[in-house]
């Protein structure tokens, strides 16, 4: 992969409202794709936003209203806002695209910050992002104090934890045991080159992700660094980690065109 810059856009006061970024996402874009810029990753905190991928659904949305900007990354709904490290990379990968592959290199650099921060997480099969696992089944506290041989959220197409309270919020997974994710990854590859990108939560107010359906997902909650090791961390302190892990990962990463295989060709006649 070439060379690897970093443009960090701003944080804290000078957080980025979401449509400038994306505006500037794509001016990045088709830089790098008339190759007048190297690989580049935006860095950066959003004032609190929703925003929507292409697979998200109604009965996901915010219930009160609360706007939410669709966008054309892949992935479901989440929430950007203060606390929550925001990485964009833009990044010219070999065709085919193999797109599974780019996020498999983006959750691996996450979980090597998770990491150097003392903390360990893990991958979900199925479910991309960087996760903490949750507690056995059978050793969860049950919902609401009652003990079921199966999961409502999963099985009741009318339940919605939304609707519950704090008890059954994804905010509050850590305290019932259950797989949360610390890092969204949700991306787009147009002509070759990636966008969008990833999500780490440093030390957000969670409670945003209540109003909606985190990634669609009913059955798990979310985390974030500093509430899982139990001390104050900063965007700040986690940055310069995040930049060198991504460098590791990325500049040093060997991608490689998707495999295409061809329909079976039937053996040629005896000569």
């Amino acid at each position: 992969m070439s060379e690897l810059r970093f443009v960090r856009l701003g944080f804290g006061t000078d957080a980025v409202d979401y449509q400038v970024a994306w505006d500037e996402q794509r001016r990045v874009h088709a830089a790098r794709f008339a190759d007048e810029v190297p690989d580049t990753c935006l860095l950066l905190e959003h004032p609190p936003v929703y925003t929507a991928g292409r697979r998200t659904e109604d009965s996901e949305r915010p219930l009160d209203g609360t706007p939410v900007i669709d966008v054309d990354r892949g992935g479901k709904i989440t929430w950007h806002g203060p606390g929550q490290l925001v990485g964009y990379p833009i990044l010219k990968l070999p065709r085919p695209v193999d797109v599974v592959a780019h996020v498999r290199r983006l959750e691996e650099a996450l979980i090597r910050v998770c990491a150097e921060f003392g903390l360990r997480t893990s991958r979900i099969e199925g479910r991309s992002g960087v996760w903490i696992l949750g507690d056995p089944v059978e050793q969860r506290p049950a919902l609401g104090g009652l003990s079921l041989d199966f999961d409502p959220r999963l099985a009741d197409e009318e339940y919605d934890a939304r609707l519950m309270g704090p008890e059954y919020a994804p905010s509050n997974a850590g305290q019932r045991g259950e797989d949360r994710k610390i890092a969204a990854i949700g991306i787009r590859v147009a002509k070759g080159v990636t966008m969008h990108g990833f999500s780490l939560n440093v030390n957000p107010d969670n409670t945003w992700f209540d109003r909606i359906v985190p990634c669609g997902i009913r059955d798990a909650g979310v985390a974030s660094l500093a509430g899982e090791l139990g001390r104050e961390l900063t965007v700040e302190e986690v940055l310069p980690a995040v930049e060198r892990h991504l460098c590791e990962v990325l500049a040093d990463a060997v991608p490689l065109p998707r495999e295409v295989t061809g329909r079976p060709t039937a053996p040629l006649p005896a000569a």
